[in-house]
C-alpha cells in the first residue's frame, strides 16, 4: 500500500468559502474524506495544511524520506518561496505540484512557479480533481 501525503499551503483551509467561482464550494476536508474512501484499499492518504511557510517546510522534511509521494499545493507560496522549493529538492520522495485553478490562465504574478522545476510533475486547472489525478500519477 502506497503512503501519499497531501500538503496544502496558504489559504487552502478556506476552500468552499474563498472565491467559490475559482475554487469551488466544497471544503478540502469533505473532499479528502471522499479520496480516502475511494483509495482505501490501495493508498494510505495523509493530509496536512498550514498557512505558515516554515511549517510546510518542516512537514516536507518530516515525510519526504519515508512516504511514497507528496502532493503539494503550496498556494501563493508557489510563486514566492524558494525555501519550499529547496525543501522539495532536498527530499527523496517524489513530489507532484497541484493547483485547483489553472495558474497559467490567471494573473501574471501567478504564472511563475518556483516548484515546477523541482517537482516530478504539475497538475493544474482540474479543480479538486487535480488531487485525484496526482494520486493516479503515483
Amino acid at each position: 500500500m502506497k503512503h501519499i501525503v497531501i500538503i496544502n499551503g496558504a489559504n487552502l483551509n478556506l476552500l468552499g468559502k474563498r472565491e467559490p467561482l475559482i475554487y469551488g464550494n466544497e471544503s478540502f476536508e469533505v473532499y479528502f474524506e471522499r479520496l480516502k474512501t475511494d483509495y482505501q484499499t490501495d493508498v494510505r492518504l495523509e493530509y496536512f495544511q498550514s498557512n505558515i511557510e516554515g511549517e510546510i517546510i518542516n512537514k516536507i522534511h518530516e515525510v519526504g524520506f519515508v512516504c511514497d509521494g507528496i502532493i503539494l499545493n503550496a498556494g501563493a507560496y508557489t510563486h514566492t518561496s524558494i525555501a519550499i522549493a529547496d525543501a522539495v529538492r532536498a527530499v527523496t520522495s517524489p513530489v507532484v505540484e497541484v493547483h485547483i485553478s489553472n495558474i497559467y490562465a490567471r494573473e501574471s504574478y501567478r504564472q511563475h512557479s518556483f516548484l515546477s522545476e523541482v517537482c516530478k510533475g504539475s497538475i493544474v486547472g482540474f479543480g479538486l480533481n487535480s488531487y485525484r489525478l496526482a494520486i493516479e500519477a503515483f
